[in-house]
């Protein structure tokens, strides 16, 4: 499976796959209606005290990313709620609401779940 990245203010792409919303905070500005049948798996963000922690500085993003590694291997029950909310299609996206298309959960999260850190995309 190709993960694929995108701030849920985006239009949806073609060849996008299943969107999954991965953020810990409903998106401002936008309501349950606009994001009808696309899964919300906020058990999966970065808690609050990590969130706050970074506020998105990406001269901590090394350090967030370690941390929030650290977080979801001591919450496996909330990376398989995530694989299951992306399914087994060729394709899926993670999306998030953070302006910084660089230092955002959903980078982390791709690339934790990546086949390179030794983890199988869903």
């Amino acid at each position: 499976m190709e993960l694929h990245i995108r701030r849920v203010y985006d239009a949806p792409a073609q060849g996008e796959g299943r969107r999954v919303l991965v953020d810990r905070l409903w998106p401002r500005g936008k309501s349950k209606a606009d994001l009808d049948g696309v899964p919300w798996v906020k058990s999966v963000a970065p808690s609050d005290a990590l969130r706050d922690w970074f506020g998105h500085d990406p001269a901590k993003w090394a350090e967030f990313k370690r941390r929030y590694f650290a977080e979801l291997d001591a919450n496996p029950d909330a990376v398989a709620e995530l694989r299951k909310a992306l399914g087994h299609g060729a394709n899926a996206t993670l999306l998030y609401a953070a302006h910084d298309e660089a230092h955002n959960n959903a980078v982390a999260l791709a690339e934790y779940l990546s086949p390179a850190r030794g983890r199988t995309p869903p």
